[in-house]
């Protein structure tokens, strides 16, 4: 898996307009079929909420990560959504403003778990969350979070 393919200036809505995590998960998944990354909204649609119905992907802090394997992504990808208002994907402290939803191939090894943890590790750091926060230039910021997750 490349990183450089993992995410691009066209995967990532820096003003997310969702009500709910479904909508959220919607609008990001939309952007992967866009970029012939998702063959099947409706499929790949139904396994992030297979997935979201084992457990609440919401982490302390403000942020989403729902993600699955699925039949329909032609390749490792990760989009990016922020959210002024936040949505609730079920972290005990509260609604997420950052939200990466990842979508992995259906035999595609262990590549989006390596993907869930480098993200995990770098979103403990205050700055990296800031920096999300913050940035305004969606291909500045699909460059930073490919040099980070890689």
């Amino acid at each position: 898996m490349t990183t450089l393919d993992l995410i691009t200036a066209d995967l990532v809505d820096l003003s997310l307009d969702a009500s709910d995590k479904q909508a959220a998960v919607r609008g990001l998944a939309q952007r992967l079929v866009d970029a012939g990354r998702v063959t099947d909204l409706e499929v790949f649609l139904k396994d992030v909420a297979a997935r979201e119905e084992q457990m609440a992907t919401g982490l302390e802090g403000g942020i989403g990560i729902p993600h699955c394997r699925s039949a329909a992504v032609t390749a490792p990808t990760l989009a990016f959504g922020r959210s002024d208002a936040g949505i609730d994907f079920g972290a005990p402290d509260g609604p997420a403003k950052l939200i990466f939803l990842i979508a992995a191939p259906e035999g595609g090894g262990s590549d989006h778990l390596k993907v869930l943890a480098a993200l995990a590790r770098r979103l403990v750091r205050a700055e990296f969350k800031q920096h999300l926060l913050d940035a305004a230039d969606p291909a500045a910021l699909a460059a930073y979070i490919r040099q980070e997750v890689a």
